[in-house]
């Protein structure tokens, strides 16, 4: 029976011991991936890692690469801190206080001391036609206004036997403040998404 030195069996160790077999080669070491370009090694740079890259660089062309890199990765930057809410956040009462009083007083970094963030919290109800409604116009809004907060609560669950006469509700919030509150949105008339933006946008609009 032929032996098959590349097997790897205790028969074959015994034979490699006494010198029938000659020793195994070493496996194949794995091919080296190739080395990243300098544009995929700048991806997960810091604007201000990019920036000392830059200055570190030693010819004209990489510190041009780099630094058009940066200005890319600030636009995204600025861009992703805009686009910080853009959908409705339905919440429960227990976190009413921090998705909603609390939020409001955050100022985005780069915005004056007291600019807070707006926050609108609707209340609604399933089946009351004009509340749903108007929960399509809030999902609409809350995409065109990514830099204000949208949520959404059903209205007895938020403020204890509120009627359904009442409902929907729209109260806007601004540093831990009511700015606005606007009840039964609909509810005398057919409305338009127009409408219930300028309310939301506009605390001097009842």
């Amino acid at each position: 029976m032929a032996v098959n030195a590349d097997e790897d069996t205790e028969f074959n160790d015994a034979l490699r011991k006494h010198g029938i077999l000659p020793p195994r080669e070493p496996p194949p070491s794995p091919s080296q991936p190739p080395s990243p370009t300098l544009e995929e090694a700048l991806g997960d740079l810091t604007p201000a890692e990019l920036r000392e890259l830059g200055e570190d660089a030693n010819d004209s062309e990489t510190e041009r690469v780099v630094e058009n890199h940066r200005r890319q990765r600030v636009a995204e930057l600025r861009k992703q801190e805009k686009a910080r809410f853009g959908r409705v956040y339905p919440i429960g009462r227990d976190e009413y206080t921090r998705e909603v009083t609390e939020a409001s007083k955050v100022t985005e970094e780069g915005k004056p001391e007291s600019h807070g963030t707006g926050v609108v919290c609707f209340l609604y109800k399933d089946g009351i036609p004009r509340s749903d409604r108007a929960f399509e116009h809030i999902r609409i809004l809350a995409q065109r206004h990514p830099d204000t907060k949208f949520v959404s609560m059903v209205g007895d669950k938020c403020i204890q036997n509120l009627p359904d006469t009442r409902i929907p509700m729209f109260i806007v919030y601004r540093n831990g403040e009511v700015l606005n509150q606007v009840v039964a949105w609909g509810a005398d008339r057919e409305r338009r998404i127009e409408g219930r933006s300028k309310a939301a946008s506009d605390p001097s609009s009842r």
